[in-house]
């Protein structure tokens, strides 16, 4: 299959697209084209933040004996997927559009251990000369009204490609594995069903929060008596 045939499939399976004309085909060929690149820039930021945090971790493995981090994972939204966004948003289908309204086409998870952990690893990645803030939330101190904690930091990331440098933004989420435990089975949960979730579930899910949460600080009582004996 050629390029070109390769985007007028994948154009063929945007359903919210009606007009199948050979002309439009064409001219989603080269928009997907442009959202490839603009693909690459983003991949590109991703793999530079998280070298940025295997080396912050491999450091605290030297200097501690200690790694904070436990896992980290990456995503990447797909020309598709963005494509549909900026159609839901009534925005032009543009890479331009795309980069000025859209901040979470790449995104990282850090799985911590210990709370703390998490604020070490915001506040390195904030004072980072060449990386600039965007937007910060901390649900940690202030919980989403479900239940849901972890740490939101968008950071404008640059590239340093052939011929020049380019910015793009990087959403990072920090938490602990027992929010990361959480989080993950109410995901699962609220998407198994399309029905809304009754209110005493919802009561129930969020008990499970407060409950996960008293055990992480508890952990990070005893790891910090622990680290004090030494």
């Amino acid at each position: 299959m050629s390029e070109k045939d390769f985007y007028i499939e994948a154009f063929d399976n945007l359903p919210a697209l009606t007009d199948n004309s050979e002309s439009m085909k064409e001219m989603f060929s080269h928009v997907f084209y442009d959202f490839l690149q603009l693909q690459h820039l983003y991949d590109s930021a991703i793999e530079v933040v998280k070298t940025y945090l295997n080396i912050l971790d491999n450091e605290f493995g030297v200097k501690f004996q200690r790694n904070p981090i436990h896992n980290i994972e990456s995503r990447l939204k797909s020309p598709q997927s963005i494509i549909g966004k900026l159609q839901k948003k009534g925005l032009p289908i543009t890479t331009d559009a795309a980069r000025k309204n859209l901040l979470d086409l790449a995104g990282i998870r850090v799985t911590c251990y210990y709370i703390t952990d998490i604020y070490a690893i915001v506040e390195m990645l904030s004072r980072r000369d060449d990386f600039t803030v965007i937007k910060r939330k901390d649900y940690i101190k202030n919980p989403k009204p479900s239940g849901y904690r972890s740490y939101h930091i968008i950071l404008n990331v640059p590239v340093y490609l052939s011929t020049h440098k380019e910015y793009a933004p990087v959403e990072i989420q920090i938490r602990t594995i027992a929010m990361d435990f959480w989080a993950s089975l109410e995901h699962q949960l609220k998407y198994k069903t399309s029905a809304d979730i009754p209110s005493d579930i919802s009561q129930e899910l969020r008990e499970c929060a407060e409950r996960i949460a008293e055990t992480d600080m508890q952990m990070q009582r005893i790891y910090m008596q622990i680290n004090d004996m030494e």
